[in-house]
């Protein structure tokens, strides 16, 4: 039996939940299977995943953070129940392929969003295909978001983007703050699609493509699409799945 994981986040609280976790552990000789428990915040954890993405193990988060919205609250009565009986959820992340002024290639997957932001004070100029067909010939704005159903409720949801429900096989296309056209809203698509965005400026207007946290720099393109061949096993409690967490923040969106 391959013995489970503990990874911590470099905080007080972190370490404290750790240590109780380790006592409960300990106390009831409890072991799992390919399992890794991440304390933290969702940061850490999309961290965690992204240095752990070619291990097919499953990962069970106990929130140390503010949101944790991809995290598990700790409880140090019922933690031992909770991680046997928790539901998985499998997801694939976005993966991102940046080219840049130099012409150089550089590639990197997000699980929540791919964002393309202006790197300088002067608006972005933008031009999105989805495929061969084109969404947007030019869009100025301060960026554009691309999200999968697990991020739709992050930085998504801040930029007024449609929250996506888990199974939707959707992705997420939102502009931030658009300037031209000024009422052009997004587009969800296909997860299967292939999108590209283009800086139509680059040498005036200099953009920058991040994906969840890490940057690259005065971007020439950009292709973002799903990377199926990637699986992340994510382990909730049976009264707080993910997909329960979405639809409340849709609720919460409908009703705001």
């Amino acid at each position: 039996m391959t013995k489970f994981q503990i990874i911590s986040d470099k905080n007080k609280k972190s370490y404290k939940i750790k240590n109780l976790l380790l006592k409960k552990i300990k106390s009831h000789k409890f072991k799992k299977e390919n399992l890794t428990i991440v304390i933290g915040g969702d940061g850490f954890m999309l961290q965690t995943l992204k240095k752990n993405k070619n291990l097919k193990k499953n990962f069970y988060g106990i929130n140390s953070g503010n949101y944790g919205f991809l995290m598990n609250k700790f409880s140090q009565k019922n933690i031992i129940k909770n991680l046997l009986r928790a539901n998985i959820v499998s997801i694939s992340p976005l993966e991102m392929t940046v080219k840049n002024k130099k012409n150089q290639i550089k590639k990197s997957i997000a699980i929540n969003e791919v964002s393309v932001l202006r790197q300088s004070r002067q608006a972005a100029y933008l031009s999105i295909k989805q495929g061969s067909t084109q969404i947007i010939k030019k869009l100025v704005s301060d960026g554009v978001l691309v999200s999968t159903p697990a991020g739709s409720t992050a930085y998504n949801l801040s930029v007024h983007g449609p929250i996506l429900s888990l199974h939707s096989k959707k992705l997420s296309i939102s502009p931030i703050s658009a300037f031209r056209p000024r009422r052009w809203k997004g587009k969800i698509v296909n997860d299967k699609s292939k999108i590209l965005i283009k800086n139509l400026n680059p040498s005036k207007r200099p953009i920058s493509a991040v994906a969840d946290n890490l940057e690259v720099r005065n971007a020439k393109s950009i292709i973002i699409r799903t990377n199926s061949k990637i699986k992340f096993n994510l382990l909730y409690d049976k009264n707080r799945s993910l997909q329960k967490k979405i639809k409340i923040e849709q609720l919460r969106k409908e009703t705001s």
